[in-house]
């Protein structure tokens, strides 16, 4: 290690900050010095799924040993060094301690948490923090009100539309792609029973020297892992081999059947490329240019794929961010509904009777993975539908899944998933009986309880739950012109049918755990 005057300059690069093409490495200077910790302070604030974490802590260490190998000096602290204090505030002020005269840079953190911790400290310790972009997200921060500044309405499909216009995204001239922005009505298709399916790229990474770290001290996790065949990707090449394979062989399917849900694949066509986005080993950008590049050469993916899959990227991930930004921090203590029930216990076991649950849940907990509409529309629709306080389960969604960031996973379940935000980011709450779900997938066919049985033994929950939610929350949704058809519908059903309806849900809300 040179001494302490050389450096002039301690930059931070946080778990989720490993950029390598951020400008900050284009150069080299001996007298800066990078600094990474891994930290009890972010592996404990909510209980986190152990591939989530060795993911994180070997994408670390793998991205601080490629600056190491370009030229670049870094400081790396490991979960178990004797000298770390377990803080990102404390481990900083012993490295400025020992560097008295250095300049402390950071990039600006995606979650409020983090943003706010940092700013706070170095408010508490008189410390001046240099700001940078991360150079990752194509809009920046307060991107609705540069967008729409005479509008507190924010849509995402008009979001979206001056995203595509302002990178020049399939469009010919300013008008889009087949005379149309959205594709989404050709793509909500349920998958034949043998579809031909392709197998995930999976990768084998050794991650028992983090496992090891996260044993030693202690750390509480859930769910499976092979430490010694990690299946994420964890640097940058791996995460271009799973672009250029979700490309080749997904991406042709990925927009007709990303809604269905089957017991044949727990992959489907989905890209899986959330991950290595959020971590921030693939640029936004990169991954649409590849994409629409595959898309350009291969007649057999058409444009409501590509456009499909561009909406997920430059549409709804930016759109969700913005959205976190703008409405923190109060966003995180939204209860629209005033939800509070406690999680059931099968959100950590998947011990229910009900399959789609079951499988949804099993598999989160043996990949740390789930899609966007296991995610929306049968973890989150039963939660909603059963009152179930949205605290704990943020928690839940925060801790289970490898991609999952305060900034992404927060809106989409408080806002999208259980409308507790009441209408910032959905137009209505995604409830749903079990009709939808045995319409986009085949999770109903081997469950305990019947699909179509509404009353009775084994009728299956989300018929009467779902009920139950439209009578109770009546007073906050009737006047919701997307609700007024379930209205009408419920208010055509019999006094005795109505009543038998909330008796039932009433039984399994009273025995939720045993359901």
């Amino acid at each position: 290690m040179a001494k302490s005057a050389e450096v002039h300059t301690l930059r931070l690069i946080l778990g989720d900050q490993l950029n390598a093409q951020h400008s900050w490495f284009k150069s080299k200077d001996d007298g800066v010095l990078y600094v990474m910790m891994e930290i009890r302070q972010e592996t404990d604030y909510v209980l986190h799924h152990q591939q989530k974490l060795l993911a994180f802590f070997t994408a670390m260490e793998n991205f601080s040993q490629a600056l190491r190998q370009a030229g670049h000096r870094v400081h790396y602290q490991y979960l178990t060094d004797t000298d770390n204090q377990q803080s990102i505030g404390k481990n900083l002020q012993a490295l400025l301690g020992q560097y008295p005269n250095a300049q402390l840079q950071c990039q600006l953190a995606d979650e409020y948490r983090v943003d706010h911790y940092l700013r706070s400290w170095a408010g508490e310790q008189n410390i001046s923090i240099e700001w940078f972009d991360s150079e990752h997200f194509l809009t920046p921060r307060d991107a609705l009100k540069r967008y729409f500044p005479d509008s507190d309405n924010y849509l995402m499909e008009n979001f979206y539309r001056q995203v595509r216009r302002q990178f020049d995204i399939l469009m010919e001239a300013d008008k889009p792609l087949g005379g149309r922005w959205n594709f989404d009505a050709e793509n909500r298709k349920k998958i034949a029973a043998n579809a031909d399916i392709p197998q995930p790229l999976l990768f084998a990474n050794n991650a028992e020297a983090a496992a090891e770290r996260l044993r030693k001290a202690e750390v509480k996790h859930f769910g499976a892992a092979d430490s010694s065949a990690l299946l994420w990707p964890v640097n940058r090449k791996q995460s271009r081999e799973l672009l250029q394979y979700f490309c080749r062989h997904c991406l042709a399917n990925f927009g007709r059947y990303q809604d269905t849900m089957t017991e044949q694949s727990w992959s489907l066509y989905h890209s899986r490329l959330s991950f290595a986005l959020n971590s921030k080993m693939l640029s936004p950008l990169e991954v649409v240019n590849t994409a629409i590049e595959h898309w350009h050469d291969n007649s057999a993916i058409n444009l409501a794929q590509i456009e499909g899959f561009v909406r997920q990227i430059i549409g709804w991930r930016e759109f969700i961010r913005a959205m976190y930004w703008h409405h923190m921090p109060d966003y995180q203590k939204q209860n629209f509904f005033n939800h509070t029930r406690p999680l059931p216990h099968y959100f950590w076991d998947a011990d229910t009777k009900m399959q789609c649950l079951k499988r949804a849940i099993s598999q989160s907990l043996e990949y740390a993975y789930a899609h966007h509409i296991q995610r929306l529309m049968v973890t989150g629709n039963f939660a909603l539908i059963a009152g179930i306080d949205p605290d704990p389960l943020d928690d839940w969604y925060l801790g289970i899944y490898i991609d999952a960031l305060q900034w992404v996973e927060l809106p989409n379940t408080r806002g999208m998933s259980q409308f507790a935000d009441g209408g910032l980011l959905a137009t209505k709450p995604y409830a749903a009986s079990s009709n939808y779900i045995q319409k986009m997938g085949h999770y109903c066919n081997n469950c305990y309880y019947q699909q179509r049985q509404k009353v009775g033994a084994k009728a299956c929950p989300f018929n009467s739950l779902y009920w139950h939610f439209i009578h109770r929350h009546r007073p906050a949704l009737q006047s919701n012109h997307r609700m007024s058809m379930m209205y009408s519908v419920w208010d055509k059903k019999t006094d005795d049918e109505r009543q038998q309806l909330l008796d039932q849900a009433e039984r399994y809300l009273q025995q939720l755990d045993d359901l």
